[in-house]
């Protein structure tokens, strides 16, 4: 099967074909870096991974670049509002460009801790200021900008497309809106350069000729995206949040600059929901992956959480959930493990699997089939390079795990020292009782072909 994926842009599913033969350019909305992220945030970043992987499985080279969002983001879409960069610069009591630095970090930490795979390039808003002029330049020619007392804004109703990827009802929104215009023409016009203000004593801002400013946030994707992807690419993904402003303010800016809607896929992952409700920072209760760890959770056990339901559909987050994960992902390691080496892959296992994946990634899917393979009568170094064939997709690092070494007692070691070798002399009365024994020492032992393994009961 051919691989089909989930277009926002046209709300169907259709067959994915690269605009250069097996090359595939892919842009992800990243991190605004005025705090850490939580694992809401993590679940699109884990999505676009799977996608990456499922790509690459195509047999495509991806090109995946990301953003850093380190100046622009104002607290309100509506641009209005402090910039994030100096509001977590206050909180924290340390500079714009340090908080920057250490939630980038940190970020990039946590992409390690997930399994996800780094971005092709991973480019900071403030390292391409002249990107993004240069950028605004272009639309200004095209007569798409106007200016106010506090910036440089995009006059949407110059373009009767406006809004058409998140389906946006744009007379119902001029007629329904609640705030104060002030300057600008439409509500759902948007700043592409916004002034200092004397009185506000930014950290970050630069010259312009427009005036000493900051570039507003739809900005810096469409101008990162076309220095690195060129006006049209593959594939653009980010939350399902991005639906209705951030990604028809980019699909705009780029259709008044150079005539395209950016990208031809548009591909868009769904929150994961705590207590019925978006995660978000903002709530007060957001959970890092620095917490799961805390807590005694291996963070691989969260990816596995998001293998179990699709990604455009909603994840509600529980501690009992992430237990289950981790119960289920310690025994598929168990199982991998006990397999011994591999072999060469089931090519009909193997066939069924990129069928479900090509079908618009439908991970829960694969994950179950990887349960029929454990219980197929396949040949045990056949499972196991069919499942580290499944891995490459799941990206659990099945193939480099193995069981913690226990620090065993001597007393205990003796005992199932003992109780292997009644076992291998088919006593079996004397091997049970010396398993009882272990039981009672608080010990389990679990036989292998070529050994035995002893975990704290």
């Amino acid at each position: 099967m051919s691989l089909h994926l989930y277009d926002t842009w046209t709300r169907s599913v259709r067959e994915f074909t690269s605009l250069k033969p097996n090359e595939v350019g892919l842009y992800t909305c990243g991190p605004t870096v005025y705090d850490y992220q939580h694992i809401g945030n993590y679940r699109t970043f884990l999505f676009e991974d799977g996608l990456k992987r499922v790509l690459k499985l195509n047999g495509y080279r991806v090109n995946h670049v990301m953003n850093i969002t380190d100046v622009g983001h104002l607290v309100s879409d509506a641009d209005e509002g402090e910039d994030k960069m100096e509001k977590g610069s206050r909180r924290t009591g340390k500079t714009a460009w340090d908080i920057a630095a250490l939630y980038t970090e940190s970020f990039v930490a946590d992409l390690k801790s997930l399994g996800i795979e780094f971005p092709t390039t991973l480019c900071k808003a403030t390292d391409n200021i002249p990107e993004q002029i240069a950028f605004v330049q272009e639309i200004e020619k095209k007569g798409y900008t106007y200016r106010t007392s506090d910036g440089i804004y995009f006059d949407t109703a110059k373009q009767p497309t406006y809004g058409y990827l998140g389906r946006l009802d744009i007379a119902g929104l001029q007629a329904g809106a609640r705030v104060d215009l002030g300057e600008k023409k439409n509500a759902t016009d948007y700043a592409l350069w916004k002034f200092s203000k004397p009185e506000d004593q930014r950290q970050m801002e630069w010259d312009s000729p427009w005036g000493r400013g900051f570039p507003g946030w739809h900005i810096e994707c469409s101008a990162m995206a076309h220095k690195y992807l060129g006006a049209y690419f593959d594939i653009h993904c980010g939350g399902e949040d991005h639906i209705t402003v951030h990604h028809p303010n980019e699909i705009s800016q780029t259709e008044a600059a150079y005539g395209t809607r950016l990208a031809n896929f548009w591909m868009h992952g769904y929150f994961i929901l705590l207590n019925s409700a978006k995660m978000s920072k903002s709530s007060g209760e957001f959970l890092r992956v620095q917490l799961l760890l805390d807590k005694g959770y291996d963070p691989i056990a969260y990816r596995y959480l998001c293998l179990t339901a699709h990604y455009r559909s909603q994840l509600t987050f529980s501690w009992d959930a992430l237990d289950a994960a981790q119960t289920a992902l310690e025994r598929l390691r168990h199982s991998a493990h006990s397999l011994g080496a591999p072999g060469v892959a089931d090519q009909g296992f193997v066939a069924r699997w990129m069928e479900k994946l090509n079908d618009d990634l439908n991970f829960p899917q694969a994950l179950a089939l990887t349960y029929e393979l454990l219980k197929s009568e396949l040949a045990a170094d056949v499972k196991k390079a069919t499942l580290l064939k499944f891995d490459e997709a799941f990206g659990l690092g099945l193939a480099n795990w193995v069981p913690k070494v226990e620090d065993v007692p001597a007393t205990v070691r003796s005992v199932a020292d003992a109780r292997w070798a009644a076992r291998n002399n088919k006593d079996w009365a004397e091997a049970d009782r010396l398993r009882g024994e272990l039981t009672a020492l608080g010990w389990a032992m679990k036989d292998g072909k070529d050994g035995y393994t002893l975990t704290k009961a």
